[in-house]
């Protein structure tokens, strides 16, 4: 049994098909999938997901990218849809220092604001982190995030810097990379991450995993995630399966 912590299932890409991507996905073993949002309108979304599939669960939370002209409204949106029963986690939030869609200290603000929420509703936190390792880690550390703990989503950093996830008693996901050919640094960092600390996703759309790498990508393609681990790690494909679940069962608190 497969658990996909972190897919966008509310995109358009899969508005004409959810439910033979769905069917698709139990035909590879995925038992439980997460659908992470990025503001108000894809909250609303995944939550109207987690209705209508047994298997989805939901996050809550403003992205990076749309940290820009937000307001206290927001935080109050966000805190009512924590509430309700399949909302697992707050986010994603974090940083993007790639694209920079929203300035930086903006950005943090939210970032903060939004740890804050996961420790007042007793949540984990999904963080985003692209090219802004360091303001990541010290905004968590700041912030007290190791109450709450969460999962650095679709991880791209060093052994280093995993070295510092972990210590903050956050989880590493990852995802779809760690099966490209030029995935030296994730190679070791799939090696490094202790059994109880690792989970996987596949951030579909994107990112699909080989050999679908550069075509959209779905929740059934965890399965070549978890593979793809085992082979690095010396363990079966059933062993990383059922370790990775029951890790995301615990960080979520799913029974």
């Amino acid at each position: 049994m497969l658990f996909d912590t972190h897919a966008h299932m509310n995109d358009t890409k899969f508005a004409e098909e959810l439910d033979e991507v769905m069917a698709r996905a139990r035909e590879n073993g995925v038992g439980y999938v997460l659908t992470a949002s990025d503001s108000i309108a894809s909250s609303v979304e995944n939550i109207t997901l987690t209705q209508k599939y047994d298997i989805f669960y939901a996050a809550v939370g403003i992205h990076p990218h749309n940290a820009l002209n937000q307001n206290n409204n927001i935080l109050s949106l966000l805190k009512e849809f924590a509430s309700y029963p399949k909302v697992v986690a707050i986010g994603e939030t974090g940083l993007d220092y790639y694209y920079d869609n929203s300035p930086r200290d903006v950005q943090k603000i939210w970032f903060a604001k939004q740890i804050s929420l996961a420790k007042d509703v007793k949540l984990p936190v999904i963080v985003h982190d692209r090219d802004a390792h360091e303001d990541t880690l010290n905004i968590l550390k700041s912030e007290g995030a190791k109450e709450v703990g969460g999962v650095f989503h679709c991880f791209s950093g060093s052994v280093e810097m995993a070295r510092e996830v972990l210590d903050l008693g956050f989880m590493i996901s990852l995802a779809g990379p760690v099966t490209f050919k030029n995935a030296r640094k994730l190679l070791e960092v799939a090696k490094y991450v202790p059994d109880d600390m690792l989970l996987i996703e596949t951030d579909s759309p994107y990112l699909a995993p080989e050999p679908y790498r550069g075509k959209r990508n779905e929740p059934a393609y965890v399965r070549l995630v978890a593979e793809k681990i085992a082979e690095i790690r010396g363990k079966s494909p059933e062993y990383i399966g059922e370790t990775t679940t029951a890790n995301a069962k615990r960080l979520f608190g799913i029974p």
